[in-house]
């Protein structure tokens, strides 16, 4: 199971309940390359426990702005609807592993 990909029109809704760690990401970032088969191992591993989405930045500019992304990868974990914890830059899979443990997952 790979991530999921979030637009403006699902973004809300998604990351409105329980843990959801949101990659903003583009096509073109060398950064963003390694970081994505690291986030779509994440949806394996946390299945059912944690969302993993990703949100392109290029697409979706409104809501990088929205949320003050100014480099990007940068990982923003969500509880509730609410920011709780956020990573920038490519930090490997443990770097994930440790923003995923600040929900208490």
């Amino acid at each position: 199971m790979a991530a999921i990909h979030l637009t403006k029109a699902d973004f809300d809704d998604k990351t409105k309940s329980g843990v959801v760690m949101v990659d903003f990401w583009a096509q073109w970032c060398g950064p963003c390359k390694m970081a994505g088969p690291v986030i779509d191992g994440l949806a394996d591993e946390y299945a059912g426990k944690v969302t993993i989405a990703k949100l392109d930045v290029d697409a979706e500019p409104d809501i990088a702005g929205k949320f003050g992304v100014m480099s990007i990868p940068t990982v923003v974990l969500f509880k509730d609807g609410k920011e709780i914890a956020r990573q920038v830059g490519f930090a490997g899979k443990q770097g994930y592993l440790n923003l995923i443990a600040k929900a208490g997952v």
